[in-house]
């Protein structure tokens, strides 16, 4: 992104409606310059859980920068959280953002370009991760934090149990589905879920979906591009056949179909052992994880669910002092383990993917020794995402249009077209000039 372009996004956006939220705590505490007398002082606003006992490993070590993190909600509640502090010019100095929300701060003029302080650390990251801190620019607006490459959890003893191979590309997932119906009628592969849109976003990535580019001076709104399409039909026919089910993920009923093997695999990201040991507990032990079915044998490449960053705002008063931090907090080994070992996240960073902080496998994965240095194989190969600044607008109109279509199992390709159209509704709404 041009940096003439940022300043007319930034004059033209509201991305996230800002409501009336209160503002308490913000910005830094110093209020001004570093005093002779005391260190600069530092405000955090992040969710993922013991994140203030990480940065009492950095205050321990650095006198002259102290950092106190306040907790906060995540996802939109966050956004437009920080958009509110930013307009009352009394943001914090960093913040924990989820990588498609970046386009959506930085077009709010929220997101320091931090590229001179943190550009050294580009190396220690995958390049479809680090990708998603530049917004395709020169600039870089944060420091990946986490990431979540997607992959294929399968039950390994029912897989066995009903004579399936693990699917290596989809059209072998897609008949592994209908070969399992056969043998059981009572069970499904899995399900298409619409409650989560992060889980449709990244398998679109994989299929080398761009669903928002720059265009000189223009967005362009990709959502039914034709690798996009690819997988909404793939999924729909599924649907429509019969062949998964099509119920939403994250319900009693989905819990219990994991528990009893009414559903016996699950397309998801590397933090996937931690949510099946509250859905499913009875199956400790009884899964294996492998790579995401490809669309081509010839090709090795995985999407992203979830995942997040640490940016500088640009309010802070700090901004190097910040950048420092963001920098330590997701590249130092020892707040990488702290990371891994007190906020439960897969570091984004490459080097602590294949490091002993995660030697031992999953405790739910125990069968499974070499988890995390599959999982970093895995990692290397994440395609590169292309946010926008509406994505909650186009995952809202995912889980409303998507959702109806799968209770129908009706076309999915024109839930898509829909998806598209009110994305770029809200664009051209907002003041955004929109490339055809």
């Amino acid at each position: 992104m041009s940096h003439s372009l940022h300043r007319r996004l930034a004059a033209t956006a509201t991305a996230v409606a800002l409501g009336t939220t209160a503002l308490t705590a913000c910005g830094s505490s110093d209020g001004g310059e570093q005093a002779a007398s005391g260190p600069v002082k530092l405000t955090y606003w992040a969710w993922a859980p013991g994140m203030d006992k990480v940065a009492d490993l950095w205050n321990k070590k650095n006198r002259d920068i102290r950092v106190t993190v306040q907790k906060q909600a995540s996802g939109d509640d966050l956004v437009t959280k920080i958009i509110t502090a930013h307009k009352a010019k009394q943001a914090p100095d960093l913040v924990q953002a989820e990588y498609q929300a970046l386009p959506t701060l930085v077009s709010n003029d929220a997101l320091a370009d931090i590229s001179d302080e943190v550009g050294d650390a580009k190396d220690e990251f995958a390049p479809g991760v680090w990708q998603q801190t530049t917004l395709g620019s020169d600039a870089v607006y944060a420091v990946p934090q986490d990431s979540g490459p997607m992959m294929f959890y399968y039950r390994d003893d029912l897989f066995r149990k009903y004579g399936l191979d693990v699917p290596a590309t989809w059209e072998e997932f897609a008949k592994t589905a209908r070969e399992l119906r056969k043998k059981a009628p009572d069970k499904a592969l899995t399900t298409f879920s619409s409650n989560d849109s992060g889980l449709f976003a990244g398998l679109a990535q994989q299929a080398g979906a761009r669903w928002w580019t720059i265009d000189g001076q223009k967005w362009k709104v990709g959502i039914d591009d034709p690798a996009t399409k690819k997988v909404a039909d793939f999924w729909g026919g599924l649907v429509a056949e019969g062949a998964i089910d099509n119920q939403p993920m994250y319900t009693p009923a989905w819990n219990k179909a994991l528990n009893t093997g009414e559903q016996i695999a699950w397309v998801s990201a590397v933090w996937a052992p931690g949510t099946l040991t509250t859905a499913a507990p009875d199956t400790k032990g009884k899964w294996k994880m492998a790579p995401l079915p490809q669309w081509y044998d010839t090709k090795n490449v995985t999407g992203s669910w979830g995942g997040s960053t640490t940016a500088v705002t640009t309010d802070s008063k700090h901004k190097a002092a910040a950048a420092k931090f963001a920098t330590w907090l997701n590249t130092d080994q020892e707040a990488l383990a702290a990371l891994v070992k007190e906020s439960g996240i897969y570091p984004a960073a490459t080097s602590a993917q294949t490091s002993g902080i995660l030697v031992e496998a999953p405790e739910f994965f125990a069968d499974q020794p070499d988890f995390y240095s599959r999982a970093a194989e895995i990692a290397k190969t994440a395609a590169p995402a292309h946010w926008g600044p509406n994505v909650n607008v186009a995952y809202a109109t995912f889980k409303d249009e998507f959702g109806k279509a799968a209770k129908a199992r009706a076309d999915f390709g024109a839930a898509l077209g829909r998806m598209q159209d009110a994305t770029v509704a809200d664009l051209e709404k907002q003041g955004f000039e929109v490339a055809e």
